[in-house]
């Protein structure tokens, strides 16, 4: 009998449907710093917006460059004792082949570099609403490029990278539960701890300035979040993808409607605010789960999340530290209840073959997703921290006090979001009206 031959397995081959689809993706989360720039401006007041804006949008130009020089040599090359990775040919990204394939998929190198690009732009760009009204431009810039390289890059090694620490142990984070959102929310956390709070917190109303401009945000955060995790299989034709963008569109849904039913029966309304923060905190639960867990899933996952989250945006004003925007009320808090619901809600027949308690799997995953959420949740908050001290101490990381109740946009950016002083309707052009009638009738009188 003739030795029986072995086929090898066929090498993927690159797809353009898959990189076109990929591509579309990365333009989606790309969207969503711009989205989370409209979603925290509207909810800063009038004399902070343009610096809000401005805020996450100096991520898109800080990031950009630094993933192309290091970043994503730093997150996804060799792996280094399981805590950083380096691929010198990726330094500058001109070694890289146009049609050179990631290993395992069927996109290129640059496809999934750029998709991972709007991962590490959109982190930084979080924090910032923890710290609206008070912080130097300057010296934000300087924290993000700092905390990129130090933090972010670091970190998402440990949770996506072959050989990091994170992945090795089976800690499972789809999109970024802990990469993202608990590693920008504990961020968030130590860096106020260190830079203080509002002048007037707790005794000057700060309500949200424009309502519309929260909700526009928080829509296109939710229509890009479909890029952001359906993306984050890579174009594998299995399945999976559709569960993921079913369960984000699931997950939002039920965490709006229980923060609202929990706003409702505590404060009694249901505001824009709420739906709005309620719906971003059911995109970042279901970001770490939405791979694992069934759409039934997808809605404990949400309501829990949306009830959990609406209860922790008031803790800043019962141990006192100012998250402006409820960055930790929201994300930090949200990023960890998606990350553990993981192991009591997988159901086995999504993106592996791993169970959660409820599945008859055990309390084994819970373990690891306690490892995973609480080592980066450590890590980013002291880092943080220590990044906001030194920046404190050299150069100032507040402006003057004079200038944050003035306003942080004339100060820093030499501008204002609305001028109120131009020719217009409503109150301008009848004031300017009135004063012409007056001047006209001083001039009757004077002759």
């Amino acid at each position: 009998m003739a030795p029986a031959i072995t086929l090898a397995a066929e090498a993927p081959k690159l797809s353009a449907a898959n990189t076109g689809f990929m591509l579309i993706c990365s333009a989606l989360v790309m969207l969503m710093t711009p989205g989370l720039a409209f979603f925290y401006g509207g909810m800063v007041r009038v004399k902070s917006t343009l610096n809000m804006l401005m805020m996450s949008f100096i991520s898109l130009g800080i990031v950009t460059i630094l993933w192309v020089l290091y970043g994503f040599s730093m997150a996804f090359g060799t792996d280094s004792g399981s805590l950083i990775g380096w691929n010198s040919d990726w330094v500058g990204l001109g070694n890289i082949g146009l049609t050179e394939l990631w290993p395992g998929y069927t996109i290129p190198v640059f496809v999934f570099l750029v998709f991972q690009l709007m991962f590490a732009i959109i982190t930084p760009a979080l924090i910032s609403g923890a710290l609206a009204d008070r912080v130097k431009f300057s010296a934000w810039a300087l924290f993000i490029a700092l905390w990129a390289t130090v933090v972010y890059f670091p970190v998402a090694h440990w949770v996506w990278g072959a050989g990091g620490w994170a992945f090795e142990l089976g800690v499972i984070d789809f999109a970024g539960g802990t990469a993202v959102h608990i590693n920008a929310g504990a961020a968030a956390l130590g860096v106020i701890l260190v830079i203080g709070k509002r002048v007037g917190f707790k005794k000057d109303p700060m309500r949200p300035h424009s309502l519309p401009l929260v909700m526009l945000g928080a829509g296109l955060l939710w229509f890009g979040w479909f890029g952001f995790n359906a993306g984050s299989w890579l174009g594998n034709d299995d399945g999976v993808g559709a569960l993921m963008f079913v369960n984000t569109q699931v997950a939002t849904a039920a965490a709006m409607l229980a923060w609202l039913i929990y706003e409702k029966i505590r404060h009694g309304a249901f505001t824009t605010l709420g739906a709005a923060s309620g719906a971003v905190a059911g995109l970042v639960a279901i970001t770490p789960a939405g791979g694992a867990v069934t759409p039934l899933g997808a809605i404990a996952v949400g309501a829990i999340a949306g009830v959990l989250c609406a209860m922790a945006v008031g803790l800043k004003y019962k141990f006192g530290y100012d998250d402006s925007l409820d960055v930790v009320g929201v994300h930090l808090v949200g990023g960890v209840v998606g990350s553990l619901l993981i192991g009591l809600f997988a159901s086995g027949k999504g993106q592996s073959t791993v169970e959660g308690l409820f599945y008859g799997g055990g309390l084994t995953q819970f373990w690891k997703q306690c490892a995973g959420v609480f080592a980066v949740l450590a890590y980013s908050l002291v880092v943080s921290a220590v990044l906001a001290f030194i920046l404190d101490k050299t150069m100032g990381m507040r402006v003057p006090e004079d200038d944050e109740i003035a306003g942080i946009d004339q100060a820093e950016h030499a501008e204002t979001a609305y001028d109120f002083s131009g020719a217009g309707g409503g109150a301008a052009r009848t004031a300017a009206a009135a004063a012409a009638v007056g001047g006209a009738e001083s001039k009757k009188v004077d002759a």
